[in-house]
């Protein structure tokens, strides 16, 4: 099967959300309540090329994380928090900022090199099956806790608030900020590219070539796993986001099936717009040319 997984467009904007699982609100809005409760404590660590700072700050249950911060001199209108696919980051990406806005760019718990964490894989495959055993360990949640204390930690690091507070996130990045967003009112706009963690339903049918593929086998083994997943379903989870939302799926893609990416376009109920693109986690000239137009998308929607 070609990276289509057999659906075409048509067919991707009929897949659905599952429903939430009893006790899905009460879980994430918990959640939500024990990372805002954090003093993120961020420290400006160094300054290098461009302004750029480099920071950390304290997530929930004391993992300290890093990242890298830039800021306008004036007064701050807009600021994003940008989160990362699930290679990591090794530097900040620029291009995504517009012009006067302030950006941090956060690590992830467990991820590459800013988000190592003892005891926690780096490699996705083995990241993405940690504390699956239950609701309550599953590193997803983890993760959300580290964007909203990423959020916590950019808006102290500001010399005043900003008129405007947003999420821009990859993949791995797009999925974990469709799972927090609806729970924290601080953002107002959020982009989302390529997501992950789209109606687990579909992708759990699905062979692909991403960290998916292991939690496919996983349940495959293990089918209580399912049960855990459904608190962490990126289109359940959006469909309770009413905030704009920019998405920009992909009707080809090897690592993240496209089905999953569109179901959570689809599950938001509030405004949101749409740009598709040809291909996701590829390589080449169109490829190129997909990312550029994600980028220019995100820039003028992020700015309107």
């Amino acid at each position: 099967m070609t990276a289509t997984h057999g659906y075409d467009e048509a067919a991707l904007l009929r897949v659905g959300a599952p429903p939430e699982p009893p006790g899905f609100a009460a879980f994430w809005s918990g959640l939500q309540a024990r990372a805002r409760a954090v003093d993120p404590a961020p420290v400006v660590l160094g300054s290098g090329p461009g302004g750029v700072m480099d920071i950390e700050f304290t997530s929930l249950d004391g993992v300290r994380l890093g990242g890298w911060l830039v800021r306008p001199d004036g007064p701050v209108e807009l600021a994003l928090v940008v989160g990362h696919g699930y290679g990591g980051r090794d530097g900040p990406e620029l291009d995504l900022v517009p012009d006067g806005a302030a950006a941090l760019f956060t690590a992830f718990r467990g991820l590459p090199d800013r988000g190592l964490v003892p005891g926690i894989p780096a490699v996705a495959a083995e990241h993405v099956l940690h504390g699956i055993g239950s609701v309550e360990t599953y590193v997803h949640g983890g993760c959300a806790s580290d964007l909203w204390c990423a959020a916590s930690a950019l808006l102290a690091l500001l010399p005043s608030p900003p008129a405007r507070l947003a999420y821009v996130g990859s993949s791995f990045g797009g999925g974990i900020g469709a799972l927090a967003l609806p729970w924290d009112d601080r953002f107002a706009a959020a982009v989302l590219h390529v997501p992950s963690f789209g109606n687990h339903d579909v992708r759990l049918a699905i062979p692909c070539e991403g960290s998916g593929e292991a939690v496919r086998r996983h349940v495959a083994a293990h089918p209580r796993a399912r049960e855990v997943l459904r608190f962490f379903d990126a289109a359940t989870a959006a469909a309770r986001l009413r905030i704009p939302t920019l998405v920009a799926p992909a009707l080809a893609d090897a690592v993240v099936p496209p089905p999953g990416q569109f179901a959570v376009h689809n599950a938001l109920p509030g405004p949101k717009e749409l740009v598709v693109l040809s291909s996701g986690h590829a390589d080449g000239p169109a490829a190129e040319a997909g990312h550029d137009r994600y980028v220019t998308a995100a820039r003028a929607f992020l700015t309107r």
